[in-house]
C-alpha cells in the first residue's frame, strides 16, 4: 500500500538569490509555477529554468516532486520521512511548503535514484499532468 503520492513536474527549475531590496522581476509572475521567499538577508526565487533571470547567484537543474494534497496542518512528519529516505541515499533536497501541499526539489543528476528510493519505500509516483 502506498504511503503517499508524489507527482513529477516535467520541467527543471532554477533557484535564484537576489538582494533583499531588489524588485522581483515581473516575468516571474507570468510563470505557471514559481516560489518566492524573502528574509532580511535575501530574496529566493524558484522558477522554471527556461526563465532567464539576472540574479546575484543561481543554482540550476532541479527537478520537482509535488506531494499530492491538500495536506492538513495536523499532518506531521511528511517531509521528515521523505528527507530521511533520501538522506540515507546521500541525496540533498530543497523543500518548499505552500498552504495546501509540499514540494521536494532534487538535483536532476539524483532524480532517478530519488524515484527508485521512494518507490522502494512504497511511495506512489505519478506524472503531475495526471493530477489536473
Amino acid at each position: 500500500m502506498a504511503k503517499m503520492t508524489l507527482a513529477i513536474h516535467e520541467q527543471t527549475f532554477c533557484i535564484h538569490s537576489f538582494e533583499p531590496n531588489e524588485p522581483i522581476p515581473e516575468q516571474v509572475f507570468a510563470q505557471d509555477i514559481y516560489f518566492i521567499g524573502k528574509t532580511k538577508d535575501e530574496i529566493s526565487i524558484v522558477a522554471p529554468t527556461s526563465l532567464s533571470l539576472n540574479s546575484q547567484d543561481s543554482e540550476p537543474d532541479w527537478r520537482c516532486l509535488e506531494v499530492i494534497g491538500p495536506l492538513g496542518f495536523s499532518m506531521t512528519g511528511l517531509l521528515s520521512k521523505v528527507s530521511g529516505i533520501l538522506a540515507k541515499e546521500k541525496i540533498s533536497i530543497f523543500a518548499i511548503s505552500t498552504f495546501e501541499t509540499d514540494y521536494i526539489l532534487v538535483k536532476n543528476h539524483d532524480f532517478e535514484r530519488t524515484l527508485s528510493s521512494l518507490k522502494k519505500n512504497h511511495y506512489q509516483i505519478i506524472n503531475a499532468l495526471s493530477t489536473s
